[in-house]
């Protein structure tokens, strides 16, 4: 089945949005032939109607990078919080710089919950429904019906996982909503113990039941392992994560590409990719534009003598940038890759005039505090390093729309978590840290504690809006002092040094769990917890 067919698919499966049920062949591309309604009673007991709604959680998964909300904020938001960016303008800037998102009232709270919260409940809903009508069908294939089970849980066990670590009061259940339980009240939030039962068994299924080889676009046994391992990293089981990864590196049809310049590159459909959101031009169910290119890629086209280009990173408006903690840590072997116009683009040339592939200089950082430079502004606008890693070659150079696919997980994280459960198990993970570095082109290191992991995880991983939650999973003294210490860019942009914009200052401690919008709150039972400190 081809990667055009399954995006028609999923746009025709919508439950509950789309009014016909369209017949196939995995031969060729899609034959649109109405033959049925699709009503709840068609998806929950039949075969195909079954297979509809776990096509549809795909579609609704990629919904919150669809979403335009804020300049698709959707794909944005959790990079801009972290130790790594400079969050310059924009609404995702003021939750970058913790002035939104910061109460359970405010705007940007607000913003997450439909972004998050919601997205990901909803996606929980389905699933759960999904599972349970599959459960209790009758005249189904046993491998068919846990195909159908197995994918159902790896997307309720994703979403609950993500919305543990952005919130950690949550409230998990595998029972469906009925008319006769809808407004049953929530008394409290669910124990660890509990939402973790439920994770482990969710994917320890999906485990069991997926394949390894798949249709492009589509879960794996690859993917529940990756996911399996990132979970017990949180639950401090390091022999479990170890064992997960492992298997995930040695057993599966996975590898790392050969260079960095080849793993966000093109579609993205690589040895490397555990999962891939994707979005097709001119194909049924192919997804819709998104900004999230342009929040990452600075205004360098604003400079006479130089066009808008791919090549240099698109069309961009600078809102979120690597800082200088993270461009140093690229910049401590010369011969790494990563900041080569691979992951990030540090230098920009003219495309037309005089100075044609010429590098442009004419806007200057500040480099010493004692003899501030007078352009530093015009220099994060225009000239500041930006991440290439959702610029591709098919973007149209002149819009900052763009329809891209988007890469969710990757070998190279699975090889950094073998590393670090490894060390804290006390084996040996040195070979799978300096896989990564020497892909990379950066010397192998002989040593490796925490510090390393965190190190690495930078260079390798930032911007792909897991570092938040790495910092978070690893300790409050670790991520306040990741915070505190790093965000920004302090001093060497004055504006907003020791100001209200300073992200340094901004953080609290209590930021550690997102707060829960208000609204959200009054849905549940009145003894539901509110995060502490909001």
């Amino acid at each position: 089945m081809n990667t055009k067919y399954f995006y028609k698919k999923i746009k025709l499966s919508l439950l509950f949005l789309v009014t016909l049920f369209v017949t196939f062949s995995c031969d060729d591309y899609l034959e649109e032939q109405p033959s049925t309604l699709i009503d709840s009673d068609y998806v929950y007991t039949t075969e195909e109607g079954l297979k509809s709604g776990v096509v549809s959680l795909y579609k609704f998964n990629r919904d919150r990078y669809d979403n335009g909300t804020e300049d698709y904020m959707g794909g944005i938001l959790m990079p801009s919080r972290s130790d790594l960016a400079f969050a310059r303008t924009g609404y995702t800037g003021l939750i970058g710089r913790y002035e939104r998102a910061i109460s359970p009232i405010d705007l940007g709270a607000n913003f997450a919950s439909s972004l998050f919260w919601k997205h990901f409940y909803k996606i929980t809903s389905k699933a759960t429904d999904i599972i349970n009508a599959a459960e209790a069908l009758d005249g189904i294939g046993e491998d068919s019906r846990n195909q159908i089970i197995a994918e159902a849980k790896f997307f309720r066990a994703n979403s609950y996982f993500y919305l543990y670590r952005m919130y950690n009061n949550i409230y998990v259940t595998t029972t469906s909503v009925t008319l006769e339980n809808a407004f049953n009240v929530i008394p409290d939030k669910s124990s660890k113990e509990e939402i973790f039962a439920l994770l482990d068994s969710d994917l320890n299924f999906a485990i069991e039941h997926l394949d390894w080889d798949v249709n492009f676009g589509r879960i794996s046994k690859g993917t529940a392992k990756h996911v399996k391992a990132k979970v017990a990293m949180w639950e401090g089981d390091w022999e479990e994560a170890k064992s997960q990864a492992v298997s995930l590196i040695n057993e599966g049809p996975h590898s790392l590409v050969s260079s960095t310049a080849d793993v966000f590159k093109g579609d993205l459909n690589n040895s490397e990719q555990l999962f891939v959101i994707q979005s097709l031009d001119d194909v049924l169910g192919g997804g819709d534009n998104t900004m999230i290119n342009a929040n990452f890629v600075t205004q360098y086209f604003q400079i006479s003598g130089i066009e808008g280009n791919v090549e240099q990173g698109g069309k961009g408006f600078s809102r979120v940038l690597p800082n200088l903690y993270l461009l140093d840590l690229l910049a401590e072997d010369p011969n790494d890759t990563r900041d080569d116009n691979t992951y990030f683009r540090l230098k920009y040339y003219y495309t037309s005039g005089d100075n044609i592939g010429k590098e442009i200089d004419i806007y200057k950082p500040i480099t010493d505090l004692n003899n501030p430079s007078s352009s530093y502004s015009n220099y994060y606008k225009r000239l500041h390093p930006s991440c290439l890693k959702y610029a591709q070659e098919d973007d149209d150079p002149e819009s900052y729309l763009q329809r891209s696919n988007i890469l969710v997980y990757r070998l190279a994280e699975t090889y950094l978590i073998a590393a670090e459960a490894l060390m804290r198990s006390g084996g040996d993970g040195l070979p799978y840290i300096n896989a990564v570095r020497e892909r990379a082109g950066a010397a192998p290191i002989t040593t490796l504690d925490e510090q390393a992991i965190l190190d690495e995880n930078a260079r390798e991983l930032a911007f792909e809006g897991e570092r938040w939650f790495t910092l978070k999973r690893m300790g409050a003294s670790v991520l306040n002092h990741q915070m505190r210490t790093y965000a920004g860019d302090g001093p060497y942009y004055p504006s907003f040094y020791n100001g209200p914009k300073d992200p340094r200052l901004n953080w609290q401690d209590h930021f550690i769990n997102f707060a829960i919008f208000q609204e959200d709150l009054d849905l549940l039972g009145s003894n539901y917890p509110q995060n502490e400190g909001y």
